[in-house]
């Protein structure tokens, strides 16, 4: 494999799986209102928030970590003004104590907050505002979620980078992403180079399922898994994987490892890579080199998606499981191939309405897709290039779904914001 090439992978993989608690956007939220709370330097008594339509989706249904079960925009962004610490980016709230539990409850009653919809035209945008007397400042973060463009005091930029519309073009490296390299790639790599990033997703992400089939979260569709279908090992691995949802979805104060911007996502093509790396009694060496090829994948896919999209992002997720899945199981290039283009062809086309409990269950969905995905290519029986959207080419289908999902699937976006707001 070329260097560049090489070196892009593991920056990828470096920069993808990023450490963060909670919902990945109301974190976000709090990281920019802790942002603009530095810059104006004491507490303030007014908040003006600004954010784009995707992200008032992802944040209205799910419950704001360390805040004893508050949702939405002003709960993230008054745990973030009055406990979030900027320097931890997506961990910025994880170490609010009881006493800081109090102010926060406190703050968001006595504080005048006002939220509106951007115009920017950018999916990904959060902007935050702090008033106290004739001092203001604010934070802005644009296209992905540690993404800061600019910090400004008075009017006065701190901080100002330029951030194009077109915010979800990713950086010049994924431009070397392909199925083949990424195979390559995953039997190639000095485990040394990309061990730190992958033990720690092993670590955390196994570490909240655990909890999450352990105690009561949400609807509790990982232990309802396991209770009612088993231990068979594909339930197992759908079990797990939605279990870790279960808990980060309603409030668990436990750290995931995210994938393309989603904690989901990266539960979804860590864990039931995890679970039949277990099963199989596969080395760890095999593990993580099928996670490196599992998480290569669904950044593939979603590099072509963009960060958010009404395209349920567990679905390229699950894909990636997929090819992480059937590597462990022996399968050989064409049938890793064959298992992610399958996964394509099963589940493609889940809407994404938001985080909220619900996403275990598709977690479930997109983790069962990918498994009969894998089934079929092990078998040699698989869906073929003239088979909806599928083509010949698992490049070319990959591409097909990111058109559908960044551009056709536009107006059914605005169409579940417009709903979700009426709601």
């Amino acid at each position: 494999m070329e260097k560049r090439i090489y070196d892009s992978y593991v920056n990828i993989l470096k920069a993808e799986l990023l450490p963060a608690l909670g919902c990945t956007e109301p974190i976000a939220v709090a990281y920019a209102a802790a942002l603009a709370r530095d810059a104006l330097g004491v507490l303030p008594d007014r908040v003006e928030i600004s954010v784009s339509g995707n992200i008032l989706k992802n944040v209205k249904g799910v419950v704001v970590p360390h805040t004893d079960g508050l949702k939405g925009v002003n709960a993230a962004a008054s745990a973030g003004i009055v406990a979030g610490k900027a320097d931890k980016q997506l961990e910025c709230i994880s170490g609010v104590s009881r006493a800081e539990l109090d102010e926060i409850r406190a703050y968001l009653k006595e504080t005048e907050f006002s939220v509106s919809h951007s115009d920017s035209g950018c999916i990904f945008d959060i902007f935050v505002r702090v008033l106290k007397g004739e001092h203001s400042a604010g934070a802005r973060i644009v296209g992905h979620h540690t993404n800061v463009v600019r910090i400004e005091k008075d009017g006065k930029a701190l901080v100002s980078e330029f951030f194009g519309r077109d915010e979800e073009a990713c950086c010049p490296d994924y431009v070397h992403l392909n199925v083949a390299d990424i195979l390559s790639f995953a039997d190639e790599v000095n485990l040394a180079d990309v061990r730190e990033t992958i033990e720690r997703q092993i670590e955390y992400n196994t570490a909240i399922a655990e909890e999450g089939l352990k105690n009561d979260y949400g609807a509790r569709v990982g232990k309802l898994l396991m209770k009612n279908f088993g231990e068979d090992i594909h339930n197992v691995a759908k079990a797990t994987a939605a279990a870790g949802s279960d808990a980060r979805m309603n409030g668990c104060t436990m750290p995931v490892v995210i994938v393309s911007g989603s904690g989901n996502q990266g539960m979804t093509a860590s864990l039931p890579v995890i679970v039949f790396a277990k099963r199989l009694g596969c080395t760890h060496e095999q593990l993580l080199r099928a996670l490196v090829l599992s998480n290569l994948v669904t950044i593939r896919l979603k590099a072509r998606i963009g960060r958010l999209s009404a395209y349920c992002g567990a679905v390229s997720a699950g894909c990636g499981a997929a090819a992480g899945v059937c590597k462990l199981r022996g399968g050989n290039a064409s049938e890793i191939t064959h298992a992610i283009a399958n996964a394509i062809a099963i589940d493609s086309g889940m809407i994404c309405d938001g985080a909220k409990s619900s996403c275990a269950a598709k977690i479930a969905s997109a983790v069962e897709a990918g498994l009969i995905g894998t089934e079929m290519a092990l078998s040699g029986n698989n869906f073929s290039g003239g088979d909806g959207i599928l083509v010949d080419s698992v490049e070319d289908t990959i591409d097909n779904v990111g058109c559908i999902a960044h551009d056709s699937m536009r107006e059914t976006d605005e169409t579940i914001i417009k709903l979700m707001i009426k709601s």
